[in-house]
């Protein structure tokens, strides 16, 4: 008795030193992979949640000079948040809670792996390949919550189908409302991550009822019944009868084989949860709480006015993926199908169904690699602990005490310091701002010399925020949404002219005259300046250069 005593506690002390050590490696990795310099949305939020802290929500866009735009304010949450940050602590305080919100994506990961796999050692592993997947996604925006945000839904989700508490289903209530009004574009992706698990409740009921047989007792019973009315039919009756009997035997004996099938499957492990269908009505719930939003009806709207529009063909992080272009995801999907097909692994139907709607959406919309690679974090962990198991005969707990020791944890802290270490080398160089891509200086020069009143500015997609941010009245910014007809309530596309123009699709003169613009701001590289250095300098007075940016006002 004691000497078991003194084996739980000692897999108890390895357990907690191999949990310290984990949450400090992967907080190391994270403020690693988090960005010094912003990106783009960073600049709008912050003044989108300044206008909000002094205007309220008034569905109207301040910082275009294009008249009446209807703005929606899709992450206002979010974005009057970064605002008290940013006003309290300057960028400093946005870089420092980005870590912060790092480190709780990768230690969320990390522990909801660890609880749903019982799984620590590749939990920790596969943490880090995560993060290192999604680091082009780790920025000052809404999105990274909402990363947060979905990993725990997850958990949720299958904590409340194991136990049914109330603690789980509250939860679920909850974090659609903050999605709701934190990051609405992603509302209704909520609602995907329960579709795999009521699709195996269903596919389970669908498995269970014999339908073609069900129907011939009904048919029997029918007739049994009508033939017991007549006079002198007792004989068909038995016969009927008979018939009935050794139908619901045969029924038994295939319930009792698919139940034998249903305990030891060949690949696919079909389970019949019932609480499955209160899960059901929690999700009919959380879709009423989209409602409670300043917003109204945005969360049910946003995501389908955007698909209608023109703006997912034309943003680089909306458009389908190219496996061969990413290297991450395609080696994440021959693992996957490595161990599904080569080995003797069995995966869950609702494992299943969430891998492949995850892998379709990836491939559809590559900014989707995300929540492919954090939610199938739990599914593949699964399915190495079954791997590990199968073919070593040996369980996560004993290979972690035999490799924790002195030798390995050194090896391993000392590879992934070094890895943190080549991603963090340059953080002290780098800036807030990164003045190749943002116009500094040359706002300097606009706010001095410019008479921002009657100035209509061209200027281009990917610095925009940065202008509206100091105050200069923007043609268009990274708040796409904002400039197409299905969300602006004007006729004219400006987000597709914008398109059309850059990609010289249609003569920058054209839109400037459409428009009525005074002064345009390009890149000094762009096609725009070059064709207008090289044809027509006599068109447009330059005011200011530097080494990346001009600034010409256009001669009337």
């Amino acid at each position: 008795m004691k000497k078991k005593e003194e084996t739980n506690q000692k897999k108890i002390s390895t357990s907690v030193k191999f949990t310290i050590l984990a949450v400090i490696l992967i907080s190391i990795f994270c403020i690693a992979l988090t960005p010094v310099t912003f990106q783009n949305d960073t600049y709008y939020t912050i003044k989108v949640g300044e206008h909000i802290a002094q205007n309220g929500i008034d569905g109207q866009d301040p910082f275009s000079w294009h008249e009446d735009l209807g703005y929606t304010y899709p992450h206002w949450g979010y974005d009057l948040i970064t605002y008290f940050i940013y006003h309290a602590f300057g960028f400093t305080g946005i870089y420092i809670t980005t870590c912060l919100l790092s480190i709780v994506l990768g230690l969320s990961i990390y522990f909801v792996n660890t609880k749903l796999a019982k799984n620590q050692l590749f939990s920790f592993l596969i943490t880090i390949g995560v993060m290192y997947m999604i680091r082009g996604y780790i920025a000052a925006r809404a999105q990274l919550v909402t990363f947060i945000l979905f990993i725990i839904t997850v958990y949720l989700i299958e904590r409340f189908l194991e136990t049914k508490r109330k603690r789980y289903a509250v939860g679920l209530i909850v974090i659609p409302i903050i999605i709701a009004n934190i990051h609405v574009a992603v509302f209704p992706f909520y609602f995907v991550l329960y579709l795999p698990y009521i699709g195996e409740y269903l596919m389970a009921l669908l498995a269970e009822t014999i339908i073609y047989r069900k129907v011939k007792i009904a048919i029997l019973k029918t007739r049994i019944h009508l033939c017991a009315k007549k006079v002198g039919q007792e004989e068909k009756v038995a016969i009927l009868k008979k018939k009935l009997e050794e139908l619901e035997a045969e029924i038994d004996k295939v319930k009792i084989k698919r139940t034998k099938e249903l305990q030891d499957p060949y690949r696919i492990k079909l389970v019949k949860n019932s609480n499955v269908k209160w899960l059901i009505l929690i999700m009919i719930i959380c879709i009423l709480t989209g409602l409670l939003t300043p917003l109204g009806t945005t969360p049910y709207t946003y995501l389908a006015k955007t698909m209608q529009g023109n703006t997912p063909d034309n943003i680089n992080e909306h458009l389908p993926m190219t496996l061969s272009d990413d290297t991450d995801a395609m080696c994440a999907i021959i693992l996957f199908l490595a161990i599904l097909i080569f080995t003797k692994c069995k995966i869950r139907l609702s494992d299943l169904f969430m891998l492949g709607g995850l892998c379709y959406l990836m491939i559809s919309s590559r900014r989707q690699i995300t929540m492919f690679a954090i939610v199938g974090s739990v599914i593949l962990n699964r399915l190495i602990l079954q791997l590990l198991e199968i073919y070593t005969k040996k369980s996560e707990e004993g290979l972690k005490n035999k490799l924790f020791h002195v030798v390995p944890i050194v090896i391993v802290t000392v590879i992934l310091l070094g890895v943190s270490y080549h991603f963090g080398k340059d953080k002290g160089k780098e800036t807030y701002i990164d003045e190749s891509v943002y116009p500094v200086n040359a706002c300097d020069f606009i706010l001095n010399n410019i008479n921002l009143d009657t100035a209509r500015f061209y200027n281009e997609y990917n610095y925009g925020s940065y202008l509206l941010f100091r105050g200069i009245p923007v043609f268009i910014d990274s708040r796409a949404d904002l400039y197409a007809p299905e969300f602006s309530g004007k006729e004219q596309d400006i987000f597709m002219d914008f398109i059309d123009m850059s990609s010289i699709g249609t003569f920058y003169g054209d839109i400037f005259e459409k428009y009525d613009m005074t002064h345009v701001i390009t890149y000094k590289n762009s096609k725009i300046n070059m064709i207008i250095t090289k044809t027509e300098p006599d068109k447009y007075n330059e005011l200011y250069q530097d080494d990346y940016f001009v600034v010409y006002e256009i001669v009337k």
